[in-house]
């Protein structure tokens, strides 16, 4: 499994130098490439860069659905392309990676907001017949992130990624727990750079009108990307914070974006700790303090979900990822527990 980029590219202007990757030998030798772009700028982008291909053919990609992934994969085939430019937000890029796995091609990322961190992981979030599951797929050779393109992106999925990246705090701390617990072996260095995306973010004071705040953003999602390649699954960056949000998806489904989600479940999780274990006081106020900062969901009701709809999530989430030790299956909370458990939470941050 591929452990890093060949390229990161995070600045203003960064699609411009799209072309010059691309004609890099060690991605393409006769520049037949595919470029596959979702809704919104990923024409734009895709036309820009289209003079400065040999041989190039884009194709639309259909929301980030297993039935899209698998169509492109196949057109990928058909073209004897040589790799495959995916631009776009998580869906798109989601999309275009497991296609390039089928393919059996590399992929280039360019992503148009930083709204989680499937923009460079090895991990694609796509939607089936039974709703989503998550599919191991070859981490993107490269990766661009143009500033501009990413200030053009509605401002909730761009602060949408903050979520995702603090809730690393909440991963480490399940991997860890499950380590003393169940003897699951950790990876120290997917820990550590899982870890130090999140505190690079954490005390970040500035917000996303600063292109020194989206930079680290961009380079703490890159890097919690990395830290799934080097662990080898995503327990570095998914832990029942996680498990939380796949379980809203799936009973409230189109409650709020992947970030969003990701960000309450950490702080829930880590209020759990704070209650239950008397411990992580001190990260549970910093969570809470950083998702406010940045404008993000803290309780069940800024997303539109009940106290009793948040808790029966909660309830459902250990089935969202049968084998994984967090600390929803650590604390085996039953129905009345869970539902005190929220209310407490609530009662804690309302103000």
């Amino acid at each position: 499994m591929l452990t890093a980029p060949l390229s990161i590219d995070v600045r203003r202007g960064a699609v411009a130098a799209l072309g010059d990757l691309l004609a890099d030998r060690r991605i393409v030798t006769e520049g037949r490439v595919a470029i596959a772009v979702g809704p919104g700028q990923g024409d734009q982008i895709a036309d820009h860069v289209r003079p400065s291909l040999t041989a190039c053919e884009v194709f639309q990609v259909e929301g980030g659905t297993v039935d899209a992934a698998v169509n492109l994969g196949a057109k990928l085939r058909a073209g004897s392309y040589e790799a495959v430019v995916g631009i776009g937000g998580g869906r798109t890029i989601d999309a275009t990676k497991y296609a390039a796995t089928l393919a059996g091609i590399p992929m280039v990322s360019v992503a148009t907001n930083l709204s989680h961190d499937g923009i460079c992981s090895p991990v694609a979030s796509l939607t089936h017949d039974k709703g989503k599951g998550s599919f191991g797929v070859v981490m993107p050779l490269a990766m661009v992130v143009d500033l501009d393109y990413v200030r053009a992106a509605p401002e909730r999925l761009v602060r949408a990624g903050v979520g995702d990246v603090v809730s690393n705090f909440s991963a480490v701390d399940d991997w860890l727990l499950a380590a003393d617990e169940c003897g699951e072996p950790v990876d120290r260095m997917a820990l550590t750079v899982a870890r130090t995306a999140a505190e690079a973010l954490l005390h970040q004071p500035q917000s996303i009108e600063s292109d020194r705040f989206l930079t680290v953003l961009a380079e703490g999602l890159v890097l919690s990307g990395m830290a799934m390649a080097f662990a080898g699954s995503s327990r570095p960056s998914s832990g029942g914070d996680h498990e939380i949000l796949h379980a809203i998806d799936q009973l409230f489904p189109g409650t709020a974006n992947h970030g969003e989600l990701a960000g309450i479940g950490a702080a829930f999780c880590h209020h759990l700790r704070a209650a239950r274990l008397d411990a992580g006081t001190e990260r549970l106020d910093e969570v809470v303090t950083c998702l406010r900062r940045h404008g993000l969901p803290v309780l069940p009701g800024d997303v539109g979900l009940t106290v009793e709809q948040f808790a029966e999530a909660v309830e459902y989430a250990p089935q969202t990822r049968p084998g994984r030790y967090t600390i929803l299956e650590h604390l085996g909370l039953d129905k009345g527990a869970i539902l005190k458990a929220v209310e407490e939470y609530v009662q804690a941050h309302g103000g």
